[in-house]
């Protein structure tokens, strides 16, 4: 692993690309590569109604923090829900989802810590999988879990 250097991500930089959810898109701000595999962070935004899949992480705790909107986060058989300012701790191995809640357009800022986590995202922004083993794969090489439907 090469140890970090410090940068600085300008307002409005990183690489953004589009979900294939009409109104949902990313922003890449700080890569696992870059940052020693220490942190993974994105900006999302996401239309009401889109909601994550019901799963876990095996090597990464993972943070949201809202933005904009109303989201509802169910982390292990706890349900919250929070608009602005509200910070979500989803610890590894434990089964979480969560949900745009509100009527508008939500953003949330998410971290995962180590980085290993994130590169599902980042694998995502350059080639999407186009079947369902390969699918399963990707999910399978960052240690993401799909426990089942998401229950919000």
């Amino acid at each position: 692993m090469t140890p970090a250097k410090g940068f600085v991500v300008p307002a409005g930089g990183g690489r953004e690309f589009p979900s294939p959810t009409p109104g949902r898109s990313f922003a890449l701000k700080l890569l696992g590569r870059e940052t020693g595999e220490s942190i993974m962070m994105f900006e999302e935004t996401l239309p009401p109604g889109t909601a994550s899949l019901y799963h876990l992480h095996r090597d990464s705790d993972e943070v949201a923090w809202v933005l904009e909107g109303e989201f509802t986060f169910m982390i292990g058989d706890e349900i919250a829900a929070g608009g602005p300012g509200t910070c979500a701790f989803m610890p590894r191995a434990v089964a979480h989802a969560w949900k745009n809640t509100g009527r508008e357009t939500g953003r949330v800022l998410f971290l995962y810590t180590p980085a290993a986590a994130g590169g599902l995202i980042e694998a995502l922004s350059e080639r999407r999988p186009s079947s369902e083993p390969e699918h399963k794969a990707l999910f399978e090489r960052h240690r993401w879990e799909v426990v089942g439907p998401n229950p919000l």
